[in-house]
């Protein structure tokens, strides 16, 4: 709780560094003031942390406290050495390979999980205690129950927590975005047409000047730069149009499917020309109103921008429309080149591309469309290795 008043940014790696830190140091402490058994044996939650650490950051996360732990258990001494240098060892193997899987559960899921895991893990350890008692007198089953009860509520709480922060931090940034989107949106309506005019009037007058037959070669130069630079300057204020309020005249309630198959079949000899081959797949029966004009742009612009990921190699550009409880589902996977985390956390920002020659309004506009359908997009990506780009709007 203190980190987050103090360090609430997760992406920062001295942040990242102070939140295992406090791991460590909540460890540590469970095994300085353990409870200590008759028989030898000591209880506590030492295994809350390296279970919420291994879950949470796989191999990398746990190591350092499988180190720590195994260390301090040394300096401990007594009974049950042997024991817990196994059990460690066991959980430093498969935990982390139950990462992936726990990371892709929803939020209450994770928290299931997670406590089962901590129960799994003392009832084993109540099982090889089991050994060391005659008779399982009061003593055994009075450790049993809160050993049990107290391992499982500090997981299911401090999971809970962990999650809660997580969704506050993401709701934060989704927060300042939408904002971000609609001053946009305001400033693309009421600029972008103002400009357009005499951006039109000087081009008119520079195509003129391009076929008269009194200016030189080096004029013409010139003039042939200005209209090219005219209609880049173009490109950029449509896509910025493209941020402008939901007109009543374009609005559809409709399933996605018409525009879906339109925007996939006029990008289709664009990614022939790439050697990128499409699948489609389209299973969806839930409608949404939606403007049709900035759906079809932002299927546009996500669907290029997949496109030319693969540009240099080719490849399958897969689409996948389904329904989702109820929640209509965009699925676009490519085998471009791929984003770094760092990279995807700067997607849908004004003017940041991953191409050099891009603006980012494409993403943006994107992002746009998606928020003002209280709709979410979400990213997983690997460098060389691909883009998957989940779209959830729901109806």
């Amino acid at each position: 709780m203190l980190f987050v008043i103090f360090f609430s940014d997760y992406n920062k790696k001295s942040h990242l560094f102070l939140i295992y830190i406090s791991i460590c140091i909540s460890m540590v402490l469970c095994m300085i003031y353990p409870i200590k058994l008759e028989v030898g044996f000591i209880v506590d939650l030492r295994y809350v942390p390296f279970i919420i650490a291994a879950l949470y950051g796989g191999y990398k996360g746990v190591f350092p406290l499988y180190v720590l732990l195994n260390i301090y258990r040394l300096i401990i001494g007594g009974e049950g050495l042997i024991q817990s240098f196994i059990w460690s060892t066991s959980f430093l193997i498969v935990l982390p390979m139950l990462s992936t899987k726990f990371l892709s559960y929803n939020k209450f899921n994770r928290i299931i999980f997670g406590t089962v895991i901590s129960l799994m893990n003392v009832i084993v350890y109540l099982i090889a205690l089991r050994s060391y008692f005659e008779v399982l007198n009061k003593e055994y089953w009075t450790v049993a129950f809160y050993y049990l009860s107290t391992s499982g509520l500090t997981m299911a709480i401090t999971l809970t927590m962990i999650e809660k922060i997580n969704s506050n931090i993401k709701k934060r940034e989704l927060y300042f975005h939408t904002e971000k989107l609609h001053v946009m949106s305001e400033l693309s309506a009421s600029v972008s047409h103002e400009i357009r005019n005499p951006l039109t009037v000087t081009k008119g007058f520079l195509q003129l000047l391009s076929v008269s037959k009194t200016i030189t070669q080096k004029d013409q130069v010139y003039i042939d730069y200005s209209l090219k630079e005219l209609v880049r300057a173009e490109t950029i204020l449509n896509d910025y149009l493209a941020f402008a309020k939901p007109q009543s005249i374009h609005m559809v309630y409709a399933d996605l499917k018409e525009d879906m198959e339109y925007v996939k079949n006029i990008l289709t000899p664009f990614a022939r020309f790439n050697n990128v081959d499409i699948t489609y797949q389209f299973s969806n029966s839930l409608k949404r109103k939606y403007d049709q004009n900035q759906m079809k742009q932002c299927l546009i612009n996500l669907l290029k921008n997949a496109i030319e990921s693969m540009k240099e190699e080719g490849g399958i550009l897969s689409i996948h429309v389904f329904e989702q409880g109820q929640n209509m589902v965009i699925r676009v996977e490519d085998e471009g080149i791929g984003m770094t985390k760092q990279e995807i956390l700067q997607l849908g920002k004004p003017f940041y591309s991953t191409k050099t020659e891009g603006t980012g309004l494409g993403m943006m506009m994107v992002y746009g469309t998606i928020s003002k359908l209280k709709g979410e997009v979400e990213v997983q990506s690997k460098k060389s290795k691909g883009t998957i780009f989940t779209i959830t709007i729901p109806t």
